[in-house]
């Protein structure tokens, strides 16, 4: 019993100094601490608080009523700030940033209004270059196919509207009779400008309407040019085309259309000079047609060719043709 109360003695001891010394602290300090001293915290933690007897003075009662308080809340908010500053474990910390991170990833999917933005592999903005370009090459290869037609057109037309360029290896020395009976050659028709249509007399529609309209083009470039042409007849076909047989045929077309006929080797020597073909197709008896090219020479007064006319012209543009090319000719 002694021996408790002696200890219980040394305690309150104790508690006095620690009492003595906060009221010193109080009363001289600027600023009291409002949490209890370490010490006094680790003694309050090891052991009970003993109790105050009655008779203590008032004043020492009440301040240890204060410091009972005291201790209190700092016992009470001690224990928060120690496991607050506790280190967290790896596992929880990479919990909580993995946490975090799809917390930030579902906030980044959302738009303002609450939806989640799906992002797809083509952006408006890729779309619109590549909408741009496609456009851009579309314009590029038109424009680029139509400079190409026009060079064409053009370079077509020049060839067209300039003159002949060169001389062809069309035409060369000739000897024929006429629809007179006479011997004529190439050189009968020098100083003249002629017009030369290879054919034969028994042809039913294609060598009339020629002939028809190689004498009206020569009268229409007589009345538009002031230009005379001389038309000549040459036939592809001399078993049948007698002289008797061509003076009458070139009657039927044009007073000044000379027709010329000959030998087999001399229309055949003809006929390679001007490049004309010629061909024998069926025959019933002396009934035959001849397949020949379907082509008029114009030559120079110096018998040298200038241009040739298909059956494609008209007489219009046949007499145009002939008025230009002399033109030119003579510029």
């Amino acid at each position: 019993m002694a021996t408790a109360i002696a200890s219980k003695a040394n305690h309150l001891r104790n508690l006095c100094k620690h009492i003595r010394l906060y009221s010193y602290v109080g009363t001289f300090g600027q600023c009291r601490s409002t949490v209890a001293s370490p010490s006094i915290i680790h003694a309050l933690h090891l052991r009970t608080l003993p109790l105050i007897p009655p008779v203590l003075p008032f004043g020492l009662g009440i301040q240890s009523f204060v410091i009972n308080q005291r201790y209190l809340l700092s016992t009470s908010t001690t224990p928060t700030a120690v496991e607050s500053e506790k280190p967290v474990p790896k596992s929880d910390a990479k919990s909580h940033s993995e946490g975090a991170e799809k917390s930030g990833d579902s906030n980044q999917g959302k738009s303002d209004g609450g939806k989640p933005v799906r992002g797809g592999p083509v952006s408006w903005l890729s779309f619109l270059l590549l909408v741009l370009t496609g456009a851009g090459i579309i314009w590029y290869y038109d424009r680029e196919k139509k400079r190409h037609i026009e060079e064409i057109n053009n370079a077509s037309q020049a060839v067209k509207q300039g003159p002949s360029a060169g001389k062809a290896a069309i035409g060369g020395p000739f000897n024929l009779i006429n629809h007179d009976g006479k011997r004529v050659t190439d050189k009968d028709f020098l100083g003249n400008w002629t017009m030369i249509y290879f054919g034969f007399t028994h042809c039913p529609d294609i060598c009339p309407d020629e002939l028809q309209k190689l004498a009206a083009a020569v009268d229409k470039t007589k009345e538009k040019g002031g230009i005379d042409v001389v038309p000549v007849f040459i036939s592809v076909d001399p078993e049948r085309d007698t002289v008797e047989q061509v003076r009458e045929y070139v009657k039927e077309f044009h007073p000044k259309l000379v027709g010329l006929t000959g030998s087999p080797d001399e229309i055949k020597k003809v006929a390679r000079a001007y490049r004309v073909y010629y061909m024998k197709t069926a025959e019933e008896d002396s009934d035959y047609l001849v397949d020949h090219s379907i082509v008029m020479y114009l030559m120079s007064p110096k018998m040298e060719f200038v241009k040739f006319f298909g059956k494609n012209n008209d007489v219009d543009s046949l007499a145009d043709g002939v008025i230009k090319e002399i033109k030119q000719h003579k510029k």
